[in-house]
């Protein structure tokens, strides 16, 4: 049923911060690029199909020996510097493109087999600027 008055929404994060639940025997980094597999859980990117970024670690998490979910790792959305594929780079001409996931730290202009890193915003000094979807 639609709303016939106002209504008190409660804010209840900033939607720049997610808390994630973190796959059986992952590991990872605080900086890395984070992603979440098929299952729904934090894992750190990779070069792999049918993954979501998530964003960037905020904190060092290590869930290895634990259970799918055991641990949490805090993510920050947001607009962040990775490291350039030296194989298959972002270029001038890719800005406002998507890039694709190579590895934790690395963004790459191959689409086949990756998954989306985000949009490309700059290039500096060689690494790349992309906004995390």
């Amino acid at each position: 049923m639609a709303l016939t008055a106002g209504r008190n929404t409660v804010e209840v994060q900033d939607g720049k911060t997610l808390v994630l639940p973190v796959k059986a025997n992952a590991k990872i980094f605080e900086g890395s690029l984070v992603v979440l597999d098929a299952t729904g859980y934090a894992v750190p990117g990779s070069t792999a199909e049918g993954l979501k970024a998530a964003g960037r670690a905020e904190e060092f998490v290590d869930n290895t020996g634990g259970a799918d979910g055991a641990k949490t790792v805090r993510v920050r959305r947001g607009v962040f510097k990775w490291n350039n594929d030296n194989a298959n780079p972002v270029t001038e001409a890719d800005l406002m493109k998507d890039c694709y996931i190579k590895d934790d730290e690395t963004v790459t202009m191959l689409a086949v087999g990756t998954s989306v890193a985000g949009k490309v915003i700059r290039l500096d000094n060689g690494e790349v600027i992309v906004e995390t979807l």
